[in-house]
C-alpha cells in the first residue's frame, strides 16, 4: 500500500487536534489534561527543531559559501536577496493598508466591545511584556541593528536561537575566510562541515517522523487555550481582513513563481506544504527553518549555495505576513479609537513596518512588538497603547499562525527566484530518512 504523503499526515494530525481540543473544552478536566499530557509532545517537537536550527545554519551556510569558489557570486546572491525581500515586504504592507482602508473593519467595533476588551486584556501580562519590549527597541540607536548583528562571543551566539543574525554574520565571516586561505588548507574544515550538514539534514528527516503527532498536540493546546468566543466573534471582521490579505500574498507569490521561476505554482505549494503546516502549528519561522530548508533544497531544487543564505536571513528579517498585519492592525486600532490617520501617516507606516521587520525575533508574538513601534511612529497617544493592543490581543495567536505561514512562504519564494536568477535552480533530489538503513542493520 502506498504510504500517505507527509503533508496529508500533518493535515490529518491538525484536524484531529482541532476536534480533540474542542471536545476537551466541554469537559471540566479537559484543559488540564491537554496541558499536562498532550501539549508536552508539541513542545518537545519544537525544541527538537530549534535544537538543530543553528547547527544547520552553520553547516549549510559554510558549505554553500565554500562551494562558491568565487566571492563575487556570494555578493550577487546577497544583493538580489535583500532587494527582493525589501520589495515583497513593501508589497505586503501596501496591500494591507489598501484592504483595511477599503473594508474599514474598525468602524464596526462598538464602545461596549472596546470597554470589554480593554478590561480583559489591557493589564494582561502578555500585553505588558510586549509594551516593555517595544520600549526597549524604540530606545535603541539608529545603527543598533548593525551593532546587534556583530557578536562579541561566537559561542554565546551559537548557544542562543534568538541571536540568529549574529550566527549568520559569524558563519559568513568564517566561510569567506575559508575561501581566502585556499581550497587545500581549508579542506579538512570543509569536510567536517559537509559531513555535519548531511547529519543535520538526516536529523530533520527523523524529527519529521513525529510531525503529525506533534501538530495534533500543538493544535489541541491552542484550542483549549483560546479566548472568549464572543470576543473572537466581535473581532471576526478585523481577522477576516488580515486573512484575506495573507491569501492575496499567496497569489502574489504564485505569480512570481510562475512568471519568473517558470515553475507550476501549485506544485511549488505542494512541495512546501509540510513546512507551511508546521509554521501554522508552531507560529515560529525560526522553529520551522530546518524543515523549510529541507523542502526548498530537496523538493523544489534550490541549490544549497542559495538556500543556505537566503532562508536563514529571511527567517530573521523577511516577515511579509507580519508586516501586512502591522498595516491592518495599526489602521484598525486607529479606526476603532477614532484616531485620524491621513495619507502621510500611512506612508510612515510603510517605512516603519519595513524597518521594524528587520532584526525582530522570528518567534511567536513578535508582531505585537513591531506594532507598538509602528503606532508610535504615527503619533498614536502613548496612554492608549495598552488599549490598542487589547483590541487585537484575543485574536493575535490565531492570526500569528496564519502570518507565519506567509512569512516562510515568502522566504521560499524569494529563495526560488534568487536561485533562478543566478542559474542555481535545478531538479529536486529527495532524500528519505531510511535511504541507508539497510547498510547499518
Amino acid at each position: 500500500m502506498k504510504k500517505l504523503e507527509l503533508h496529508w499526515q500533518i493535515l490529518i494530525g491538525m484536524l484531529l487536534g482541532l476536534v480533540f481540543g474542542f471536545g476537551m473544552t466541554y469537559l471540566s478536566w479537559g484543559k488540564d489534561f491537554v496541558t499536562d499530557w498532550v501539549s508536552p509532545l508539541g513542545i518537545i517537537f519544537i525544541k527538537l527543531l530549534k535544537l538543530i536550527a543553528i547547527p544547520l545554519i552553520l553547516a549549510s551556510l559554510i558549505k554553500g559559501i565554500s562551494d562558491l569558489k568565487d566571492i563575487s557570486k556570494f555578493r550577487n546572491i546577497g544583493l538580489r536577496t535583500m532587494a527582493i525581500y525589501i520589495g515583497t515586504t513593501t508589497v505586503a504592507i501596501v496591500l494591507g493598508l489598501v484592504l483595511v482602508n477599503v473594508l474599514q473593519p474598525g468602524n464596526g467595533i462598538s464602545e461596549e466591545t472596546i470597554a470589554k476588551l480593554t478590561s480583559t486584556y489591557a493589564s494582561d501580562s502578555g500585553v505588558v511584556s510586549k509594551l516593555e519590549e517595544a520600549t526597549r527597541q524604540k530606545e535603541s540607536g539608529p545603527l543598533q541593528f548593525l551593532e546587534d548583528m556583530v557578536p562579541d562571543n561566537a559561542f554565546a551566539a551559537l548557544g542562543n536561537n534568538r541571536l540568529m543574525l549574529q550566527v549568520i554574520f559569524f558563519t559568513i565571516f568564517m566561510g569567506i575566510s575559508m575561501l581566502l586561505i585556499g581550497e587545500d588548507r581549508a579542506k579538512p574544515l570543509k569536510s567536517f562541515f559537509d559531513a555535519l550538514n548531511d547529519v543535520v539534514l538526516k536529523m530533520v528527516d527523523l524529527i519529521m517522523l513525529i510531525a503529525p503527532i506533534a501538530v495534533f498536540a500543538l493544535l489541541a493546546n491552542v484550542v483549549v487555550s483560546s479566548s472568549d468566543p464572543e470576543i473572537l466573534l466581535a473581532l471576526l471582521k478585523y481577522a477576516g481582513v488580515v486573512v484575506f490579505g495573507l491569501l492575496m500574498m499567496i497569489v502574489f507569490y504564485c505569480i512570481l513563481i510562475s512568471v519568473y521561476a517558470k515553475k507550476n505554482p501549485f506544485w511549488f505549494l505542494k512541495q512546501l506544504s509540510p513546512a507551511q503546516l508546521l509554521a501554522f502549528s508552531t507560529s515560529s519561522s525560526a522553529a520551522t527553518l530546518p524543515v523549510t530548508m529541507e523542502r526548498v533544497e530537496e523538493h523544489i531544487g534550490v541549490d544549497k549555495e542559495v538556500s543556505s543564505f537566503v532562508l536563514p536571513v529571511g527567517a530573521t528579517i523577511n516577515m511579509d505576513g507580519t508586516s501586512l498585519y502591522q498595516g491592518v492592525a495599526a489602521v484598525f486600532i486607529a479606526q476603532a479609537l477614532s484616531f485620524d490617520l491621513p495619507l502621510g501617516a500611512q506612508l510612515t507606516i510603510v517605512l516603519t513596518a519595513l524597518l521594524a521587520s528587520i532584526g525582530t525575533a522570528a518567534v511567536p508574538g513578535a508582531g505585537m512588538v513591531m506594532l507598538v513601534i509602528v503606532l508610535e511612529s504615527v503619533g498614536f497617544p502613548a496612554d492608549k497603547y495598552a488599549v490598542g493592543l487589547a483590541l487585537i490581543f484575543a485574536v493575535d495567536r490565531p492570526l500569528d499562525m496564519f502570518r507565519t505561514v506567509i512569512n516562510i512562504t515568502g522566504d521560499a519564494t524569494v529563495s526560488t527566484v534568487v536561485a533562478k536568477s543566478v542559474g542555481k535552480l535545478g531538479e529536486p533530489h529527495v532524500r528519505n530518512w531510511d535511504d541507508r538503513l539497510d547498510e547499518v542493520r
